[in-house]
């Protein structure tokens, strides 16, 4: 009796197991574009305090909506550099009018620092200015 005991209590916990897992891996997307930025600041500060000491920047921003602004140093059709210290990564392609060397503000989600090129990483970004 115990081991049909036993075989119930393993297949419950496997049946948690994997609902849990199925909504830990589906979870729903985040709208970085509806949502309010928490942080607003210049290419510059954000770059500072990542190479400062980046383990507390990414502690303080990591995966955290910010505002950016500066200028365009560098356009592709999905990206942009701003001062050559932020990379924004568009989720769909570029259709702006913004030209290198022009300000911009732009929204997006902090995904990292690269300490190679020395620039702090956003995606899902949006163009607040034009």
């Amino acid at each position: 009796m115990t081991l049909k005991r036993n075989w119930i209590a393993l297949i419950i916990v496997l049946i948690i197991t994997a609902v849990i897992g199925y909504n830990y891996i589906y979870q729903d997307h985040r709208d970085i574009e509806s949502e309010q930025a928490e942080f607003t600041m210049s290419s510059a500060q954000i770059n500072q305090l990542f190479s400062e000491n980046s383990t507390s920047a990414e502690q303080k921003f990591l995966n955290k909506t910010i505002e950016v602004s500066g200028f365009i140093t560098d356009i592709n059709s999905n990206d942009i550099t701003i001062d050559d210290k932020v990379f924004c990564q568009f989720s769909n392609n570029l259709e702006t009018s913004l030209n290198k060397n022009e300000k911009a503000k732009i929204k997006g989600r902090v995904i990292g620092y690269d300490d190679l090129l020395e620039q702090v990483k956003l995606d899902q970004c949006t163009i607040i200015n034009n």
